[in-house]
């Protein structure tokens, strides 16, 4: 295994790790130099926010940057390494293991005045024992850790190792943001692409910044590529860059954030009725690969949960396109798929199925539970009938509009509410007749 980046108090000595070889890919001799070159996180690091202020002091503890790739994760690390003259460690934690974790931590103790740094890359992929491992170090002050993940911390860092760190959220970068970098790197001689003076308008930078969805070292990557493949001193036009716009992935991640934010998304439109939205966040999950029987199973879920009564053909339609799914197969699913999401989108909305629900669980929990009356009780066998279960049923269809007239809970209650949207408006205007017409057969005398 490689031996970790050490590298020693920034100074004359010691190379800085933003002193980059020519060798380096673009997006990695582009790194900024200090935070004030970050761009893309006015949020986190605009004049007189918390982070620059802990880093101007120097009195920062352990930090977690959690953000999208390229959303300049590890450009922050190394610039307030940079900046506070700290000694860099970095690891990336799908290579490193706990025998490199404990020789890193001891040079840590016998250095203490260097201020150790460490950074590690992909710190979600650390197991418990790995992140336990950091906690005595990290408690100490031997080393103030940054970990940078694009997994959210609250599912996969340690609780005990988050409580001892600042959690900063990094957003994607806007396609301006991209595309301003991105012009930089084309014109800049030292550190970008502006010996080879290759040209282009604003427009094939943004139009390039917006094909990589707020990653900028994956734009910074493809400028680069295209440059590369063009003469000096030619210009770059929207055939070259049409090239990478077929080959264009969409940012999707199965059981990953990107996943779970995005069904959530789709979830939220459906039921918020907008076919608009829902078809985008659709048409978004099926770009990135995501399973169609996860995407239908949702769907069916929403036809109980959001749509029910109100609807009642969106249950058995749902269903249909999750077994549809099964054995039609992608691409042709796509369209089964499209047809119950805005069948699902545009349908009135009930929630009063899972509210009923809800409410049973809740009246079961904190109220003791009700004896089933004698009368609803089976009278199957010698022995049921000999002590009178179920003597006195009235069987509903012997009576008009199937009412009798009897109460079926020992202690009526009222669980269910209908709603008045789409075809439920019906279930309750023949509720409320029901009503009144078991009332005036109780009414009656014996």
């Amino acid at each position: 295994m490689p031996a970790p980046d050490q590298s020693d108090l920034f100074g004359d000595a010691t190379p800085s790790p933003v002193a980059k070889s020519a060798h380096q890919p673009l997006a990695a001799r582009m790194r900024p130099r200090q935070l004030s070159e970050v761009v893309g996180q006015d949020q986190l690091l605009k004049p007189g926010s918390l982070l620059p202020r802990l880093v101007a002091q120097n009195r920062f503890g352990s930090l977690i940057f959690y953000g999208p790739p390229g959303s300049g994760k590890t450009s922050i690390a190394e610039a307030i390494a940079h900046e506070t003259k700290s000694r860099f460690v970095r690891v990336n934690a799908v290579m490193s293991n706990v025998a490199e974790l404990r020789e890193i931590l001891a040079a840590a103790r016998r250095l203490p005045a260097a201020g150790t740094i460490l950074f590690i890359d992909e710190l979600h992929r650390f197991n418990k024992s790995q992140q336990d491992l950091l906690l005595p170090d990290v408690e100490e002050g031997t080393v103030r850790l940054i970990g940078a993940t694009t997994h959210n911390p609250g599912f996969y860092v340690n609780p005990p190792l988050l409580s001892r760190s600042h959690l900063f959220r990094l957003e994607p970068l806007s396609p301006a943001a991209v595309a301003g970098v991105l012009r930089l790197a084309l014109t800049d001689r030292e550190r970008g692409l502006g010996t080879r003076g290759v040209t282009t308008d604003d427009k094939i930078l943004a139009d390039l910044a917006v094909l990589c969805d707020g990653d900028l070292r994956r734009a910074l990557n493809a400028l680069e590529v295209l440059v590369l493949g063009l003469p000096e001193r030619a210009e770059l036009t929207a055939g070259e860059l049409e090239i990478f716009a077929r080959e264009r992935r969409i940012r999707y991640d199965a059981d990953e954030d990107e996943h779970y934010d995005t069904i959530s998304a789709f979830i939220k439109s459906c039921r918020g009725s907008d076919p608009d939205a829902a078809m985008y966040w659709l048409a978004k999950m099926l770009a990135g690969g995501e399973d169609p029987r996860f995407i239908a199973r949702r769907l069916v879920i929403l036809a109980s949960e959001d749509v029910g009564l109100a609807d009642p053909q969106a249950l058995p339609l749902t269903v249909a396109a999750h077994h549809a799914c099964d054995f039609i197969g992608l691409p042709e699913a796509e369209l089964t798929l499209a047809h119950a999401t805005l069948y699902i989108a545009t349908a009135p909305k009930s929630n009063s199925a899972t509210l009923a629900l809800g409410e049973a669980h809740r009246v079961l929990k904190e109220s003791p539970v009700q004896t089933i009356p004698a009368i609803l009780r089976s009278k199957s066998g010698q022995a049921n009938k000999r002590i009178g279960q179920g003597k006195g049923y009235g069987y509903s269809h012997d009576f008009p509009e199937n009412i009798s007239g009897q109460d079926y809970l020992e202690k009526p209650l009222t669980i269910y509410t209908p709603k008045t949207a789409g075809w439920e408006a019906k279930v309750a205007d023949r509720l409320a007749r029901w009503k009144e017409l078991k009332a005036k057969l109780k009414s009656k005398p014996t």
